[in-house]
């Protein structure tokens, strides 16, 4: 599986200048710091402060956002640290000071109050990269290390983190000697606390998968125990796909997951969710579905990373774009179907950085 989205290592003991530099060549300015300030807007202001700010004029909106955001940014700080930026604020406007005979400007004590709020932040964040960093690495062990040779199909699959950590989970179950699972899962957010989830989902699929004999049970079971460690506004989308060797029939269970497509020669089929997202409601109700797929065609799995892309005007790239591509798949072995829809759904990005994990499993009939 490939590794999220990263910088290019810069040149070991470059000075300063030489960085900065570097910096301005790498930056693409509009795009990049467009990006930057989108990304503050929707992590300081909630979605009522939105919409208020969406019913304003040009000139009340400008001003209850600068405010609303200064105050976010205040209330997100530490006690002491919220101490500091005051300040730093009231050192900035003292400037020159006149007392008695003497003559102070506070605005360099203002601006090393500031740095120093700004590097305690920065260790912080360090400090927590580091430990992603670990949690990647269990991550990427969790995933499936090959693509499993399946007599009679051929899957392949693609798991790509918006962040270091994410919540889509891409993994291969051997049944017994001859079936075989495919699982697509999505946990509900993204980050590390989506990264924990899905290694919970993963586990406990790996857990009640022996003892299953219908794909309505299997969903049962797992709704189950996701309900009952009720984790707040947390849920999971699963698509489960069971593959019999040299059969030409799949079992299914969708849970609460986008539509899986079938191409078929002359048609797509969409196979939707039957029942709710586990974890979600208790005692839910789950029902198997099952397809016969004929040499050549295909299923397509994927998480809402690929039709929820966004481009730099905010456009979605959508279920009408993916429907209007899945002809030219036909023709296509299981890896150059991913690699085409990946660098399709890239192109149309255009330098945007991921909003939400994606994932994909392709299943073809042989």
């Amino acid at each position: 599986m490939p590794e999220p989205f990263k910088q290019k290592p810069r040149p070991e003991g470059a000075s300063i200048g030489q960085i900065f530099v570097e910096d301005v060549k790498r930056t693409h300015f509009g795009r990049d710091y467009g990006q930057e300030l989108k990304q503050l807007y929707y992590f300081y202001l909630d979605a009522e402060r939105r919409d208020k700010l969406a019913g304003m004029g040009r000139i009340r909106r400008s001003i209850s956002m600068i405010a609303w955001l200064l105050k976010s940014l205040f209330l997100k700080l530490s006690p002491t640290r919220r101490l500091m930026l005051v300040a730093a604020f009231l050192a900035t406007i003292a400037g020159n000071t006149h007392l008695d005979r003497v003559t102070i400007d506070f605005r360099p004590i203002g601006f090393l109050l500031l740095l120093i709020v700004l590097m305690l932040e920065l260790k912080d964040k360090l400090v927590a990269k580091d430990e992603i960093a670990v949690a990647r690495q269990v991550q990427i062990a969790l995933l499936p290390r090959a693509h499993p040779d399946i007599p009679g199909w051929e899957v392949w699959s693609y798991s790509r983190p918006a962040n270091d950590v994410g919540g889509d989970l891409i993994d291969y179950v051997e049944l017994d000697g001859f079936r075989h699972g495919i699982v697509l899962g999505d946990v509900a957010g993204k980050g590390l606390g989506a990264a924990l989830l899905t290694a919970k989902l993963q586990a406990t699929l790996r857990a009640v998968l022996p003892d299953i004999v219908t794909l309505d049970d299997l969903g049962r079971r797992v709704n189950n125990i996701f309900y009952s460690d009720a984790f707040d506004n947390r849920y999971a989308t699963l698509f489960f796909a069971q593959l019999e060797h040299n059969s030409d029939q799949l079992r299914y269970l969708n849970a609460g997951h986008n539509p899986a497509l079938v191409i078929r020669s002359d048609s797509v089929e969409k196979l939707h969710a039957s029942s709710y997202p586990l974890g979600m409601l208790a005692d839910a109700e789950y029902e198997e579905g099952a397809i016969e797929m004929q040499p050549g065609e295909i299923m397509l799995i994927y998480s809402d990373g690929l039709t929820e892309a966004f481009n730099d005007q905010d456009e979605e790239f959508g279920m009408e774009r993916l429907e209007a591509m899945l002809p030219e798949l036909r023709s296509l072995a299981p890896a150059e179907i991913g690699a085409h829809l990946l660098r399709t759904v890239e192109d149309f990005m255009g330098g945007v950085r991921p909003g939400d994990d994606l994932s994909l499993a392709i299943i073809v009939k042989r």
